[in-house]
């Protein structure tokens, strides 16, 4: 490891890249410092600490939004309307036919994104100003109040603008870093408060060591199912145009058995968490809240209570792995385009049944995928109440850090390699 660094520092070109990638998560966490000016943060860590969807957004920006700073929102607005896009793409024909353009279509979209950004960002801050955190604020005119949707929104625009400054001129996608950025920089405090519960006596040290053998194993299956993958075999037809033979060659049709990612368990989180936050609003001696909280809570006093939202929790991740899987790769289309280029599976006929044979190796993959998916996302919960540790990384957080550490180090790798470098993988 220590030499394949010191070859790729040897790289001018990978050296600034790292350089510029560096300096911009700096820049970024800096800004997670900065407080929106006229907010009451007191207030505000009051109210993040009960609600879960909040404890979720606080995790995704590194705890920018429980101390309300100019990053509160993070980059989850433009997450948001990626996902519209991408799902609008699929159902508004002339949106998928600027995507098929090419390069230019792709600008285009990528174009409306951050405006849809922008918009979705207005729309929390003002939410978030006039009526979640109305409390917070220390003045409560038009022009305090201006002031704080202004900010918070120029936050995400800013961020949008330092995602893609990275992608551009760094290593690395810039909008997943930045997420990965915010999640890491809670690790220190997590490790520094365990420190103290140890010194205590409140967490012993077969607690921690049983909690870092558990931790390395779940990693090393997470790497292996994203990194997993089913090889379809592919032949192609020879044919004559003009005077020259095209195809003979064989290919294969790479289905990840993780398609989705982590988006199934955001969406699964975040509809489970939804009813907790608005019971927040009617107060904790409501019988509304005292439902949600008996029967759609992790921390639920009731044991059925918990086994019932933990249920909730694997068949709505399992439910979204197979819905998303669905939108983003179409088993009719990829094999029309094999038919139309005499690329044909061996021992499988063209056309329908092609298309077929391909969604039943996609069910099945998918299944273990979203399997995986649900025990990764429950799994480090239940250390926590085996161990006794109390941490801020749920396996949400552990998919998304180590997805993104693989991309970045096989971008890495790729440049290395096109110099005659030894890189990271072997």
């Amino acid at each position: 490891m220590i030499s394949t660094l010191r070859n790729a520092w040897k790289i001018p070109e990978l050296r600034s890249k790292i350089l510029y990638t560096f300096v911009m998560l700096v820049i970024f966490r800096l800004g997670s410092v900065i407080p929106v000016p006229g907010i009451n943060i007191e207030y505000v860590k009051n109210i993040v600490s009960e609600a879960g969807l909040l404890s979720f957004f606080d995790l995704f920006s590194g705890g920018a939004f429980g101390n309300m700073t100019i990053f509160a929102l993070s980059i989850t607005p433009y997450i948001t309307s990626s996902i519209i896009m991408q799902l609008l793409t699929i159902a508004i024909p002339s949106l998928e036919e600027m995507a098929k353009e090419g390069e230019e279509g792709r600008k285009k979209i990528a174009q409306y994104t951050r405006y849809a950004t922008v918009i979705l960002a207005i729309i929390q801050a003002v939410a978030i100003s006039i009526g979640l955190f109305r409390g917070a604020l220390i003045q409560t005119d038009v022009f305090s109040v201006i002031t704080v949707v202004l900010t918070l929104t120029a936050g995400t625009a800013f961020l949008m603008w330092l995602g893609e400054q990275i992608t551009e001129k760094g290593i690395g996608n810039g909008i997943s870093l930045i997420i990965f950025a915010g999640i890491v920089s809670r690790v220190p405090d997590s490790i520094y408060r365990t420190f103290l519960l140890t010194r205590q006596g409140e967490i012993s040290i077969v607690s921690i060591i049983v909690f870092l053998i558990l931790a390395v194993a779940i990693i090393a299956g997470v790497v292996a199912i994203q990194e997993g993958t089913r090889k379809i075999p592919v032949q192609y037809a020879k044919r004559v145009v003009g005077r020259k033979m095209y195809g003979g060659q064989s290919s294969h049709i790479p289905l990840k058995v993780n398609q989705s990612g982590v988006i199934p368990v955001i969406f699964a989180m975040s509809l489970l968490a939804f009813p907790q936050t608005i019971a927040y609003f009617f107060g904790q001696d409501s019988g509304f809240y005292m439902f949600i909280t008996n029967w759609l809570s992790p921390n639920s006093p009731k044991i059925a209570g918990v086994i019932l939202y933990t249920v909730l929790y694997a068949v709505l991740i399992i439910f979204f792995t197979y819905f998303y899987t669905a939108i983003t790769f179409n088993p009719i289309e990829v094999a029309s385009n094999m038919k139309k280029y005499g690329g044909f599976i061996p021992g499988i006929r063209p056309g329908k049944p092609t298309s077929d044979y391909l969604s039943k190796v996609l069910n099945r993959i998918t299944l273990a995928g979203a399997v995986f998916l649900a025990g990764i996302a429950l799994v480090p919960n239940l250390i926590m109440q085996v161990t006794g540790m109390n941490i801020n990384f749920g396996g949400t957080a552990l998919l998304i850090v180590v997805g993104v550490a693989l991309e970045t180090m096989k971008q890495v790798e790729a440049q290395m390699l096109m110099r005659h470098y030894q890189g990271f993988l072997k």
